[in-house]
């Protein structure tokens, strides 16, 4: 049996049921009906049936209902043609967005005398033709959901499409369907592959163009055979409205770059962008990625009370353009060392999209160049910001300081016109913004010149929270920087006595001018951590604050197990059947970070998956001293004894906790770090 951990989708809540009803009736000696053990016979399909269907030669663009409704009320006629409006009202049709998709729960419960589907006559009092016309009097494209099984994946059970491939896609096309969207639940274990071929050929026969998305959760990977049936596949189960579900997501995806391309695309699953599980940083990070991935960008939140800023993300034309270029390439990791992510993706003009992603939960500095992303060599370089709308020249170093789970992303070129812009600059920070209250800290910026013109009358200014002190050491300005060199400045800043520990915004701002005299004002924030010191002699780490953390499903739980996706709704953490009173329970992929202030040296645990995932589950555990990998195991799975890990982290100010999945994807991956403690 297969579970994905806190998920009660219909994913989830259903493939199991799918895959096991006709063998549990067998065994209790039921009789199944025909039609739920195989296929009725198809049709054969129409001479003109093949593979490339000639749609969807970029990303498919739309919204789809389930990320924000799933089967509640409010998914019915109104709403479908509220989202039409809005497409046209906001400027939404104009940035390429087109298809407003239906997903389950639009259907009654039981076909009519006629074997036909009928639209639920409350969600959909018209119809489904009646929504589709609308939809196309305002220019734009009508999808729709159904299930390669025998009921659709939604608790009531709705009419799959299994054994009524060609009735069912007549229908669809006689409606104006323009999309269609083929789940994988109930699919009574017939192969994958002869399931979606036998839709492929049912929509070809129609001779309606509809864009085919298989959706079978990325199980039998689809990409190394659904470009010849779809134009789009599923690379990986669904995904939550969470920092680690888009993360996890997102590195499933980017290895399979090869596999895509102009009319056939892995489908990562559809934005969470709006849906506010994840800061404005985090969903400018998943639209950015999801661009670069050339990923279908559906929007999975409600448009009807969506902020200004989600609608900002969301009609970004820049990064729209990323996704939507036509040469269809799929962005590649360039690198990805300590979550610092590289990801380079080319251009049919010839130029190149570089996105710089911070995985981590601090500032992070991270660099490429433009030879490694794949530029001719150059003199110099033009380099326009996607998100801050700016352009400049640069010698050829692409770098930035990425504020925690951000994404600087950058389109570069080797233009002739480069000298008309000015010189690109990178704003860091040297030194670990950790500091204890009352307690001055040390720190240093610097400005560089990454141009191949110099920046002239250079400044720099640190910013804090009120109350703080921030007083330069080193001189703030300077009359020009030439090509590769910095204005460094030493700084100490003071957080005031009885400050909380947390999280608080330092900014450093630039100053400086081109060759032309062109004024230039340059940004980026920093988080402080006011943290406070371990105790002497050590403890065990689930009693001390976290600096950060993140998790694959649900939050750290300290001294229990990971239980399923709500806080406090674990188990005693238990190993191979031993019972441990102290440490964390995380799901992988997992970080935790704590401080430890240079002063501590050993950090010990007895580590392995949690027994109340049975027999499920792999992982790997590692632990990091500052960016330095201290200490690994092997993958681990849940038939292994609890394995003692230690590392030695001597002098580091954060020591970070790490849990992989062991390569095989997270299913059931609950992962214990029992008697974890730190000696200091």
């Amino acid at each position: 049996m297969r579970h994905l951990p806190g998920r009660t989708t219909r994913t989830s809540r259903h493939r199991v049921i799918g895959a096991l009803t006709t063998g549990l009736l067998c065994a209790a000696g039921v009789t199944v009906p025909a039609a739920a053990q195989s296929p009725a016979p198809a049709p054969s399909p129409a001479p003109a049936a093949r593979a490339d269907n000639g749609l969807a030669l970029t990303p498919p663009m739309g919204f789809n209902n389930w990320n924000s409704t799933h089967c509640r009320a409010e998914f019915n006629e109104a709403m479908v043609k509220g989202i039409a409006d809005i497409f046209v009202e906001k400027g939404l049709k104009e940035a390429g967005y087109e298809f407003v998709n239906l997903d389950d729960c639009w259907a009654k419960p039981q076909r009519n005398a006629d074997g036909k589907l009928e639209a639920d006559p409350a969600r959909f009092p018209n119809g489904i033709k009646a929504v589709a016309d609308y939809v196309h009097s305002k220019g734009l494209k009508l999808g729709i959901y159904t299930s390669a099984g025998t009921k659709t994946c939604d608790s009531v059970g709705l009419p799959g499409a299994l054994g009524h491939e060609y009735s069912d896609a007549q229908q669809f096309a006689d409606w104006g369907v323009d999309y269609l969207k083929y789940d994988n639940c109930n699919n009574q274990g017939v192969d994958a592959k002869e399931r979606y071929t036998t839709m492929r050929d049912a929509l070809a026969a129609t001779g309606r163009p509809i864009v085919y998305s298989i959706c079978e959760w990325g199980e039998n990977k689809p990409w190394e055979w659904a470009a010849d049936l779809g134009n789009l596949w599923r690379t990986t189960g669904d995904i939550n409205d969470s920092w680690s579900s888009m993360l996890s997501i997102m590195k499933q995806n980017l290895p399979l770059a090869e596999a895509a391309g102009p009319g056939h695309w892995n489908d990562p699953d559809m934005l969470e962008v709006g849906n506010g599980g994840m800061t404005d940083t985090e969903y400018r990070t998943h639209f950015s990625m999801w661009s670069v991935m050339a990923a279908p960008l559906l929007i999975g939140s409600d448009l009807r009370t969506a902020t200004p800023e989600t609608y900002q993300i969301l009609s970004n034309h820049e990064v729209i353009a990323v996704d939507q270029d036509p040469l269809g390439k799929q962005g590649v990791v360039l690198s990805s060392d300590g979550g610092r992510w590289v990801v380079g993706k080319e251009m049919q003009d010839g130029s190149r999209v570089v996105a710089l992603f911070n995985e981590t939960g601090s500032a992070q500095r991270i660099s490429t160049t433009a030879a490694a992303a794949g530029l001719p060599q150059a003199d110099a370089y033009t380099v326009r910001d996607l998100w801050a709308h700016t352009t400049r020249n640069t010698a050829g170093d692409l770098s930035a300081t990425v504020p925690a789970h951000g994404t600087v992303l950058l389109r570069v070129a080797a233009e002739s016109g480069w000298a008309a812009y000015p010189p690109a600059v990178e704003l860091a920070l040297d030194g670990s913004p950790l500091m204890e209250s009352g307690r001055t800290a040390p720190l240093t910026t610097t400005v560089t010149d990454l141009g191949r013109t110099p920046a002239v009358k250079v400044s720099a200014a640190l910013t804090g929270p009120s109350g703080w002190q921030v007083r330069a050491d080193s001189a703030t300005s300077t009359a020009a920087l030439p090509t590769g060199r910095a204005l460094t400045t030493r700084w100490r800043v003071t957080a005031p006595a009885g400050t909380a520990t947390g999280t608080y915004d330092l900014t450093l701002t630039a100053q400086y001018r081109s060759p032309s005299g062109q004024r230039v004002r340059s940004s980026v924030p920093f988080q402080a951590h006011v943290v406070v010191a371990p105790p002497a002699g050590g403890g065990y780490l689930s009693d001390l604050p976290q600096l950060s953390a993140s998790n694959g499903y649900g939050p750290v739980e300290k001294d229990t197990s990971n239980g399923e996706s709500a806080a406090g709704d674990g188990n005693p953490l238990t190993i191979g059947g031993e019972v441990y009173g102290k440490g964390l329970g995380v799901h992988a992929d997992s970080s935790v970070e704590y401080y430890a202030g240079g002063a501590c040296s050993t950090v010990t645990a007895h580590v392995g998956v949690d027994d109340e995932k049975g027999a499920k589950g792999s992982v790997a555990f590692e632990i990091w001293s500052d960016g330095t990998k201290a200490a690994s195991t092997g993958v681990l799975t849940n038939a292994m004894a609890a394995q003692s890990v230690s590392a030695d982290v001597s002098g580091a100010q954060v020591v970070r906790l790490v849990v992989t999945d062991g390569g095989d994807g997270v299913d059931s991956d609950h992962a214990d770090w029992a008697d974890l403690s730190i000696t200091c």
